[in-house]
């Protein structure tokens, strides 16, 4: 049985997904931008930094024109 007040499980997630993949949003888990390049292909789950084109499309791996233009340009 999980309770409602386990504030030491929330603790524990939010200092175990620090990092530039992830924020927390009203106790919620939000993906980057970063994240989803690194992972290369699109999960279809409507995420808010969805760097694909079109975005929310499962599976989709072509980068919008501009993060493909500026990833070029760093490399």
């Amino acid at each position: 049985m999980k309770r409602k007040d386990d504030w030491i499980e929330k603790l524990y997630i939010k200092e175990y997904f620090k990092s530039k993949d992830f924020y927390w949003e009203n106790d919620k888990v939000v993906m980057t931008e970063e994240y989803h390049i690194k992972r290369g292909s699109c999960c279809g789950g409507g995420c808010k930094h969805c760097p694909f084109w079109p975005p929310h499309v499962k599976l989709n791996k072509e980068l919008r024109s501009d993060i493909y233009n500026s990833n070029e340009k760093s490399n």
